[in-house]
């Protein structure tokens, strides 16, 4: 044999054998016998990946049992949130109107209330200084009967509107301090008072009587009233803000309706098709009758929140902001009123009393340059011009207040009537100065303080009875709105709610059928 130098010795391949292929990265290294080589160590993970995508599919979508149970499964589901979302947003409306009720309107109404009862309590004490006589000489008594009367009935709304108010106000640091202080300034006024008129029962203490009346007058116009009228602010602003907050919640709940409430339905249109196309069935009736049951449901819900929205809208813009403004009008004419007394009880602040008279005029029915002789002209004239065309803007204040926010049937009569019986009140305040100028200021006061039929306090009734009907019309619909919206939810949210719940028991039923056939 012939040996050739470097000649290997390595075994040749057999005829038509593949030479071994060395795979890319070099040699995969010793594997054991009968497991088959994937090509690399990241290669298992993928392969289980993909294997349980495909196990996932096959067991939720790729088989018909799989899809039916995957369209229950969704029709259950949003049916269910659907639910909780009307339950939610009709206990979350429930509350809203028990606070609008029971919270929000009484704490604002009192405040007002404490506003006028403040004023008509010091008229009252200017009524029975001025009728008293001198120590009970030459006394006016049906007038200062009635004054005695009204001052002890003002005197006990105020302080039930002070522990009104004083538990309305917790939480509100900068409220309870309004609080306390109109607290704690009302014992004051109340013991200037109470000495002003043990000064009118002794002969000759009228001077006296005086001086204590004006310290407690001018306490309540710096710090009572003042402080009133925050509290009025303030509470009415609490009031719109909590409006508004829940006006918006009602719109994204309802919104949120809709879109679920849509989604549910193409569920349930997606499911009926399958159904028809994969049975050769032309409707299955028990999800025909889930698909009538999801959409009542819907139209209940959404006819829910919106009617709520609606009611809510009526009560607190429709009928309280005309509340509101009839109560300033009436504490504004209440401080009027007493300005009238002043002006007689009080020789030497009476321009001091006619300015703050005319001030309260210009608030209530306001014309632009009107002094105190030319404001019944000037206020007939602008009536007028507004009883031709009620967009004339020739007179503001709170009637125009009132006049601009017309709603219910009867409200415009009432309130133009309102006006015109304040135009003879007007009238008679003229007559009260020109017997006063004329010195005849007995008849003066006896015309500003007699209840008899065509006197002064006689017309200012007349007044007041007819801001009565008109606040009355808007006190009753705000009452009937809170009604209304109640009973939309406890009418509406059951039938929903049962609704869906018979949606979802039908989808069932209706699926249970055909699912069986897979078994």
């Amino acid at each position: 044999m012939t040996i050739t130098a470097g000649t290997s010795h390595r075994p040749q391949p057999e005829v038509g054998a593949q030479p071994p292929v060395t795979p890319l990265g070099g040699d995969p290294g010793p594997r054991r016998r009968g497991v088959p080589w994937t090509g690399g160590p990241g290669r298992r993970p993928r392969q289980r990946a993909v294997a349980a995508r495909a196990a996932l599919r096959r067991r939720y979508w790729a088989t018909v049992p799989a899809r039916l149970r995957l369209l229950r499964a969704a029709t259950v589901l949003l049916t269910g949130t659907l639910a909780a979302l009307l339950l939610a947003a009709g206990l979350t409306t429930l509350g809203t109107w028990n606070s609008v009720a029971g919270h929000d309107a009484p704490r604002t109404t009192s405040a007002a209330d404490l506003d006028l009862a403040l004023n008509d309590m010091d008229a009252q004490a200017a009524n029975i200084l001025l009728s008293n006589g001198d120590a009970g000489q030459g006394r006016l008594r049906t007038p200062y009967a009635k004054a005695v009367g009204y001052y002890g009935d003002a005197r006990r709304e105020i302080g039930h509107d002070l522990r009104t108010l004083a538990v309305a106000a917790q939480g509100s640091r900068s409220d309870e301090r309004t609080v306390e202080s109109l607290t704690d300034g009302f014992a004051e006024y109340q013991e200037l008072i109470g000495r002003a008129l043990e000064n009118a029962g002794h002969r000759g203490g009228k001077a006296g009587a005086l001086a204590d009346y004006r310290r407690a007058t001018d306490l309540l116009r710096t710090r009572l009233l003042p402080a009133a009228s925050t509290l009025v602010a303030s509470n009415d602003a609490a009031f719109d803000a909590e409006y508004a907050s829940a006006r918006s919640g009602l719109g994204t709940r309802l919104t949120a309706v809709l879109a679920l409430g849509v989604l549910l339905l193409t569920t349930l249109g997606v499911l009926q098709c399958y159904l028809a196309r994969r049975f050769r069935r032309v409707l299955n009736p028990a999800v025909l009758a889930a698909t009538v049951c999801a959409l009542l449901a819907v139209i209940l819900g959404t006819q829910m929140l919106s009617a709520s929205a609606g009611h809510l809208r009526v009560a607190r813009h429709d009928a309280f902001d005309s509340v509101v403004a009839l109560d300033r009008a009436r504490a504004v004419a209440y401080d009027a009123n007493a300005d009238e007394s002043r002006y007689l009880l009080d020789p030497q602040r009476r321009d001091q009393y006619a300015d703050a008279f005319l001030a309260k005029s210009q608030q209530l029915y306001g014309v632009k340059g009107a002094t105190l002789p030319t404001y019944d002209s000037r206020l007939a004239t602008t009536w007028q011009a507004y009883e031709t065309d009620h967009h004339d803007l020739r007179f503001t204040g709170e009637f125009r207040r009132e006049l601009d926010n017309i709603t219910f049937p009867g409200e415009r009569a009432a309130a133009e009537k309102t006006v015109r019986t304040y135009a003879v009140y007007q009238r008679d305040d003229r007559r009260i100065r020109a017997l006063l100028a004329a010195g005849k200021e007995q008849e003066a006061v006896e015309f500003c303080m007699g209840w008899a039929a065509g006197t002064s306090n006689a017309h200012f009734g007349a007044w007041m009875a007819a801001l009565d009907e008109v606040a009355g019309i808007n006190r009753a619909h705000f009452t009937s709105s809170v009604g209304a919206g109640r009973a939309t939810v406890g009418g509406l949210l059951p039938c929903a709610c049962g609704f869906l719940a018979a949606a979802a028991l039908l989808t069932l039923l209706g699926l249970r059928p055909r699912l069986a056939e897979f078994r």
